[in-house]
Formats: C-alpha cells, structure tokens, sequence
C-alpha cells in the first residue's frame, strides 16, 4: 500500500486545515509515494517507539502527537527530537502526526472519550468558526443538476447529518459577448437573454479550491458567473471539546471514581465537591483549561480534561466541577481510536499499538 492512501484516508476524517496555527500534524518524515509495509500506532514519536518499529519491521508510525514542533536547524542527535527524525530517515521509516486536526472533529479524539465515560448524544463544545462560506452561482437550467452534483462530489452542501443541501431559484441573466469570445448561448455583439438557475450552496473552506475547479470544469459558460460569501455561522461538526449527558444522574464522588477507573488516571485533581449530581459532563482531551468558560455555558457539572494550572482551578468559582485526569491519560485511547478507524477502512493492512507507555508524567503514591 502506498502512503499516501493511508494519509489521505486520514486526513479526510481529520483535514489538515483544521489543526491549530502552532500544530504540525501532517507527514513530517517519509515519500508520499513509499510502498508501507505495516504502521505502528502510538500517541507520542519517542526513541522507545522508534526501535518497537524496527524491531517490528513497520515502517511507518502514526502518532498524535508530532515529533517535531518547531523547526529543527541542527541534525547531531543532541536532543531526542534530533536523534528520532535522523533514526527514522536512516531506517526508512516515516513519520505521520495526526493531533489537533483529530481534536476538532465529531469522530475525534474528544468522542472516544465521551463514548469511555457513557456521555450520550455528544457535541461540540466550542464550534470553531471562519471555516464555513457560502457559493453562489449562476448557469442555464438545463446543466443545473450536473453542476450541482460536481460541486457536492467536491465536498460542498454538507449541513450536519445531510448533504447535497443546495438553495435554487429561477431568473434571468443577461450578457453582451464581445468579439472574440466563444459564447455558450447567444452571439457576439449581441445582448443575450437567458433562463438559468442560482444555486446557493455552502462549503468548508479548506476545500474552496476543490470545489471552484469542479464547478469551472462542468459548467458550460467561457466565462462562469460565481460569487463566495464569508459566513459567520460556525461548523457544527467541527471545533474544540465536547458536551453531552450521562444517562442517569451519578454521585459526584462516584462520578470521579468510575472515571479515574475508566481513565487509567493515577490521580485526578478536582476542585471542591459541590453536594449537586452530575449528569451534564464536558470533556477535552489534552489541554482544555481554555474551555472552562465554554464547559459553564453549556451548563455542565463537570469538566474533564488535562493540564490545569493552580489558578486556573479559582475559575470554577464552584459552577461546576474541574476534574483534572492528565494530558497523557485524557489521550491515550487515541491509539485505539486510530485503530478502530484504519482498520475499518483498510482491513488487511498491518497495524499495531505500541507497547511502550509513552507517558512522560510518573506518580509517587
């Protein structure tokens, strides 16, 4: 198998475009056009995991935390970051991260946390915005429905739980072709009236490009009238955190047991106990502290994520419940979660998780 079916396949579900500015998620080590042999799958590029792969004979790791995060000017093998990318390129391995990009979507990392803990119906909880616009376009009745199925093809009119969402109305438009031209309908020189259908339709814009070379390739005029409009809306299927109930109302400290079981969590820092049952829960996976006024709005008890600071807890101000679990511990079913989605599509391709914990943190209980 080539890499880049593996890679596309990935970023389909979770596209680049989504990843914060400081993230480098994407192939990071490799040739698109390499023949992959088998990936291991862990949640952080560490030297341990390095080796687990050689010694596996896979040649390619899948991880969701980059290797590298900033650029690297030196290649002499004194930090870790160094000595994993020149092991990598020296074994031929590559290297692919798929970490904030994989946050922001419905089937990400935050919904195999929710589907962990029993949360239903699950949300977003910060719906990210600037991603959505909206294309208008013009063209004779006729070629109305081949255009309209180009452009869905092309990943537009996506609303929710339903595609191919398109608005249409009929008028008329007009134009003069000057000579020269090679008009679709009328004659150069000559005003000319035509019956067409204005198609409104909205899109992610990461896929703008795709979208306007599919509508210019199977539209009929020389010329093809079209207009795009920023939409304040946000994407209801993509952003940060999520938000949903449990099915029944749980005791607080029976809440923050069964999740310090499920979790794996050595220990959870909480902020004080406030009497109330828990039934509405936030969760973010990582670093989540910047959904804590997020988590309030939405009327959750308690807000599940990693990498609090002290004063940070202050913030609650006894609205709801901070449960701390760990960066690495809200994270680590990612793996399992790459798993699960691989192999759903690709079902005789070689994959393994890791055996090395990768967690840097360790406790003294």
């Amino acid at each position: 198998m080539k890499l880049r079916e593996i890679t596309s396949f990935l970023e389909t579900l979770a596209p680049l475009a989504y990843q914060e500015d400081y993230d480098n998620s994407g192939l990071i080590v490799g040739y698109p056009d390499k023949e992959i042999s088998g990936a291991l799958i862990s949640l952080d590029c560490t030297e341990s995991v390095l080796d687990e792969a050689i010694e596996l004979g896979l040649n390619l790791i899948i991880s969701h935390h980059p290797i590298v995060f900033k650029g690297l000017k030196k290649f002499n093998g004194k930090t870790y970051v160094e000595r994993v990318v020149m092991k990598a390129i020296k074994h031929d391995i590559a290297l692919y991260a798929i970490h904030t990009n994989l946050d922001h979507v419905s089937v990400g990392v935050n919904n195999k946390i929710c589907d962990k803990l029993g949360i239903k119906n699950p949300a977003i909880l910060r719906s990210r915005e600037d991603s959505l616009r909206k294309l208008v376009t013009f063209c004779p009745e006729a070629h109305a429905e081949e255009v309209r199925a180009a452009i869905f093809r092309a990943g537009a009119g996506e609303i929710g739980n339903y595609s191919e969402c398109s608005y249409n109305a009929t008028g008329t438009g007009t134009f003069n072709a000057s000579e020269g031209a090679s008009p679709f309908v009328g004659m150069p020189g000559k005003q000319h009236h035509e019956s067409e259908i204005r198609i409104e339709t909205i899109y992610p814009v990461y896929l703008e490009q795709k979208i306007l070379a599919a509508l210019t390739e199977t539209h009929p005029y020389e010329e093809v009238a079209y207009d795009l409009y920023p939409l304040n809306n946000s994407h209801p299927q993509v952003g940060s955190g999520m938000i949903g109930n449990l099915e029944s109302e749980t005791d607080e400290l029976e809440f923050l047991n069964f999740v310090k079981e499920r979790l794996g969590a050595r220990v959870i820092r909480h902020t004080a106990l406030r009497t109330k049952k828990i039934r509405r829960v936030a969760v973010c996976g990582g670093s989540g502290s910047f959904l804590l006024p997020h988590a309030m709005q939405a009327g959750a008890d308690i807000f599940i994520t990693g990498d609090f600071k002290y004063h940070e807890f202050f913030d609650a101000e006894e609205k709801l419940i901070i449960a701390d679990v760990g960066h690495f511990e809200s994270e680590q079913f990612t793996q399992e979660l790459l798993l699960e989605l691989i192999t759903e599509k690709f079902s005789n391709f070689a994959l393994r998780l890791t055996l090395q914990n990768t967690n840097p943190i360790n406790y003294l209980i």
